[in-house]
C-alpha cells in the first residue's frame, strides 16, 4: 500500500494489504477494505465506501458529485459490495438528498466506460457490459445482466434475473426473469438460460413462464392479467415477486412484443 507515487488522503481508512498503483488519488472519508487493488489513474472521491477483494482498474472515477443541477454540496456516498470489479474508465456518482447513496452490489462487474449515476441502486451479481449506462435513480436487481450500450432511463426498474440486450433504450420498468430486447424494448422471452445456470429447477422456469404468457401473450391489458394470475395461479414467490412489481411500477411495465404488431 506505500505507494509513493499516489496521493492517499490521511483521512482515508485503508485496510493494510489494500494495493494501490501509481499516480492514484485517494480523497478524504473515503474507506476501502480488506485485499482490494486500485490500478493506476484512478480517482476515488469523498464518501467512497469499498468493500473487499475488489478490482478497480486504471481511469476509473468512484464517487465524483452528481451530474446533477438539485446537487448542492450534501454530504453523500457510493457503496460498493466485496468482490466487486470496476474496468477502465467507467464512473460511479455518489448520491444525491433524494437516496443519499449509491449503492454497487456484491460481486458485480462493471465494464469499461459504463455509467452509473446518482442514487442508482444495483444489487449483487449484476454484470453490465461495455458502455452501459445508467441515469439517475434507477433500481437494478440482482442477478441482472445489462448487454453492451444499454442506456436506463432514469428512475426505471429492472426485476432480478433480467437480461436486456445490448443497445437497448429501456424506457420502462422490466419485469424479474425476462429478456428484453427490440425498439420499442419489448419482453421477448424468460431469461430461461440465465435461470438455468443460476440452478432454478425446470418446474419454477415453466411456471415463470405460464405467468408470462397471461401477462403478455394473451391479449390482456396489465390489469387484466394481475386479475387472472391472482385468481388462476397458485401463490409461489415467483408469482408474487412479479406482482408486487407491477403494481409498485412507477413508469409502468414494458410491453411485449405481440402487442406492438
Amino acid at each position: 500500500m506505500n505507494q509513493p507515487l499516489a496521493y492517499i488522503h490521511p483521512g482515508a481508512k485503508i485496510a493494510k494489504n489494500v494495493v494501490v498503483e501509481p499516480f492514484t488519488t485517494i480523497h478524504n472519508n473515503v474507506s476501502i477494505g480488506d485485499g482490494t487493488w486500485i490500478g493506476s489513474n484512478v480517482t476515488i472521491m469523498e464518501g467512497a465506501r469499498i468493500g473487499k477483494n475488489c478490482n478497480i482498474f486504471p481511469g476509473a472515477v468512484i464517487s465524483a458529485p452528481p451530474q446533477d443541477l438539485k446537487y448542492d454540496g450534501e454530504e453523500t456516498t457510493v457503496v460498493i459490495g466485496d468482490n466487486t470489479t470496476i474496468r477502465e474508465c467507467a464512473t460511479i456518482h455518489k448520491g444525491t438528498s433524494d437516496r443519499m447513496k449509491t449503492v454497487i452490489g456484491k460481486n458485480c462487474l462493471i465494464m469499461a466506460y459504463c455509467h452509473v449515476a446518482h442514487d442508482c441502486l444495483v444489487g449483487d451479481n449484476c454484470i453490465f457490459s461495455n458502455n452501459s449506462t445508467l441515469a439517475g435513480h434507477v433500481t437494478i436487481g440482482d442477478n441482472v445482466i445489462l448487454a453492451g450500450l444499454v442506456a436506463v432511463h432514469q428512475f426505471v426498474s429492472v426485476g432480478q434475473h433480467a437480461f436486456v440486450t445490448g443497445g437497448s433504450l429501456v424506457r420502462k420498468d422490466v419485469p424479474p426473469f425476462v429478456k428484453a430486447a427490440r425498439e420499442p424494448l419489448s419482453y421477448v422471452g424468460i431469461n430461461s438460460v440465465g435461470l438455468r445456470r443460476r440452478g432454478i429447477a425446470s418446474e419454477k422456469i415453466r411456471e415463470i413462464q405460464n405467468i408470462y404468457r397471461i401477462l403478455y401473450q394473451k391479449n390482456y391489458n396489465n390489469t387484466q392479467a394481475v386479475q387472472i394470475l391472482e385468481a388462476e395461479m397458485e401463490a409461489t414467490p415467483e408469482r408474487d415477486e412479479i406482482l408486487q412489481f407491477i403494481r409498485d411500477s412507477q413508469r409502468g411495465i414494458m410491453k411485449g412484443y405481440f402487442s406492438n404488431n
